[in-house]
């Protein structure tokens, strides 16, 4: 059987690279901490004293917690949902009378206008509280319609649409095809002109919300023709609009409540007025919305190490082994030290991000892009570690344990839950990919022509002078900094010396900046297929982040007399333990099996080790690999289920 009866958009690798590159963001207006640490430069001043929300932000992100905690008490029960594969009308509809549909969304058009910060905490609560719930709350208000119309949207379509989406309507974000992933360039779903209105017509995949929601962001190709440029563009569409089908229900490992589908649109006519900026610009507000929308997979990551460590704690306490809890066992407590220690430094990376975020003070493309990378990443970590600390009871199911009697906890499902994190909103591997490409943004401005191969002789020689202008005002400053003096950071010492810790990230920042123009050095163009090597080199920089906000967000808890001891001791473990990774990434950026790997690949690829496959049986079912996307009508029933 053919591997897929879908027709396939033949996009050249050069031709993909081009578009992702027209989509990013090309400038840098604002100054970046993460930008910088990646050039050797630790700027901690653009990080510390900590940023701080205003009074009046406090008080109305507070007031609404309190209403959301007691509403997730009271209301959502987490087991129902797990057992019926379905958040329940009802509390989806306390959800709108709460008014948390509209947590984003600026009061003048009926939401609540919560600063980013209070928006991510609001989202680790009810994400604790149920992961689906978090899910659809995200989806709705961090890449549905509400985020790209409030910085893309003209005024009749915030007046249109924003208090929709503030009380009543949920929203969804549609841009994955079944044979189009990451690659956007390969986007087959076109958007036809016709008069004022867009015809639409393909299919998208993993469509979360789209199963319920009421309006959705469309991202579609548009026909370069007369008047119109074309590319792809984002729309408005309202998900009720004849011609547009949900002909599946899409059932995950984890997440069970979801509504994600598969979305068919069929000659659907969309008004011109519903165009989300100009025609060609879809992936850049895509990835412009994703810049600060990123930042709500972390927030429900910290949520779920927050509840990692309490329930490691309580267990840990209570279980007893050779005459003493096993949290005393240095085997499991070196877990437990993890769970806490981690968690510290993830709610320090969420809310640093967070707070910068809403100041708009910096450019945090890359800071947010670090966050959510490594918050899935850690996440994960902390439930397979906690998995681990229950033993037998960790992979049962809370309904089996409640069965026979024991405390219903659900450390098998928040293992489950957390592993799409790692795939949302950016896989770890594209992750690496994307944050590589502005790590190396200021190299590649003055020496990008001389590595690419398509460029004239004379292209290179400016390219050429430029470079060595750059480079010899940048690498001597890479040779010596503060974090060579013992009394660097000096402010951070308080009982705990923490200043040790930034000492190494200066001297560390550097070493990171000097291996990346080693290598780029070394394999010039060949550069961006070195993906473990890059990989390598972005995990430093999330880990180098990571320590930097674990110490600034020590000082300040430490400065307002609230755990500060405690957050000292925290940063300190955090630090530590990171510290280690970091010298096993840099061991591994030259001592690796990446190119052995590349053999073995191709040797897997071309057959030469099938006799390794013999003696299983592949329970695998029959089909093609990718659906039929074809466009055309739909052969289904919808099986869109808006919630009143």
């Amino acid at each position: 059987m053919s591997a897929t009866t879908t027709p396939r958009t033949n996009v050249t690798e050069r031709e993909a690279r081009e578009v992702a590159e027209a989509a990013r963001e090309q400038d840098w207006r604002k100054p970046s901490f993460a930008k910088e640490l990646f050039l050797g430069r630790f700027r901690l001043d653009l990080i510390h004293p900590h940023p701080l929300p205003d009074a009046e932000s406090v008080r109305r992100g507070e007031e609404f917690l309190t209403r959301l905690r007691a509403f997730c008490e009271s209301t959502v029960d987490s087991a129902r949902i797990e057992r019926e594969a379905r958040i329940p009308d009802e509390v989806v509809a306390g959800l709108k009378e709460l008014g948390a549909l509209g947590m984003k969304i600026d009061p003048r058009y009926g939401g609540l206008g919560l600063t980013q910060l209070y928006y991510n905490k609001a989202l680790a609560l009810v994400g604790s509280a149920s992961p689906a719930v978090g899910a659809l709350l995200s989806a709705h208000q961090s890449i549905g319609v509400p985020q790209p119309l409030k910085m893309f949207g003209t005024q009749e379509q915030k007046d249109t649409f924003l208090p929709r989406c503030a009380r009543t309507d949920i929203s969804a974000f549609l841009l994955t095809e079944p044979d189009v992933g990451s690659d956007p360039a390969r986007l087959a779903t076109t958007a036809v002109p016709d008069g004022d209105d867009y015809v639409l017509d393909g299919v998208k995949l993993w469509t979360t919300n789209g199963v319920v929601a009421d309006l959705l962001v469309v991202m579609a190709r548009v026909p370069a023709s007369e008047g119109h440029k074309g590319g792809i563009t984002a729309f408005v569409v309202e998900a009720g609009s004849e011609g547009i089908t949900v002909e599946h229900r899409n059932a995950f490992m984890g997440l069970r409540g979801i509504e994600n589908g598969v979305t068919r649109f069929h000659r659907v006519r969309v008004p011109a007025a519903n165009r989300i900026g100009p025609e060609g610009a879809g992936l850049k507000i895509a990835l412009t919305t994703l810049n600060t929308g990123r930042l709500s997979l972390p927030a429900m990551c910290a949520g779920a190490g927050k509840w990692c460590l309490k329930i490691a704690r309580e267990w840990a306490a209570e279980r007893e082994q050779w005459g003493k809890p096993v949290a005393l066992h240095e085997a499991v407590g070196s877990k437990i030290s993890f769970i806490a220690a981690t968690t510290f430094a993830l709610e320090a990376v969420l809310d640093l991000s967070s707070q910068m975020a809403d100041e708009d003070r910096n450019d945090i493309r890359i800071e947010a892009a670090l966050a959510k990378l490594y918050g899935s990443e850690m996440a994960w970590l902390m439930a397979d570690e906690l998995v681990q600390i229950r033993g037998g009871r960790g992979y049962e199911t809370a309904e089996s344990l409640a069965a026979r009697g024991e405390r219903s906890v659900p450390a098998e499902q928040i293992l489950r839950d957390l592993r799409i994190n790692r795939i949302f909103e950016g896989s770890t591997e594209i992750m690496h990919l994307l944050i590589a490409r502005e790590a190396v943004d200021a190299h590649l401005s003055v020496a990008g022509d001389l590595i690419d191969p398509d460029k004239s002789l004379s292209d290179k020689a400016r390219a050429g002078a430029n470079a060595g202008v750059f480079y010899a005002k940048w690498l001597p400053k890479l040779v010596a900094g503060p974090g060579q003096l013992p009394s660097a950071y000096n402010e951070f010492r308080h009982g705990v010396d923490l200043s040790g810790h930034l000492r190494y990230v200066e001297r560390h920042a550097r070493k990171l900046a000097r291996s990346t123009f080693y290598a780029m050095s070394r394999w010039q163009g060949r550069m961006e297929t070195k993906q473990g090597f890059l990989g390598r080199i972005v995990d430093i920089g999330a880990e180098l982040f990571a320590m930097s906000a674990a110490c600034v967000r020590a000082e300040r808890l430490r400065g307002e007399g609230e755990h500060g001891r405690e957050a000292y001791q925290l940063a300190d473990a955090f630090c530590r333990q990171s510290r280690i990774r970091v010298e096993e990434l840099f061991a591994r950026l030259w001592t690796n099996t990446d190119d052995l790997d590349r053999k073995v690949v191709k040797g897997v690829l071309g057959g030469a080790y099938t006799w390794l496959e013999e003696g299983i049986v592949d329970p695998s079912g029959e089909g093609p690999w990718i659906a039929d996307a074809t466009p055309g009508p739909s052969r289904h029933e919808t099986l869109h289920r808006p919630i009143p």
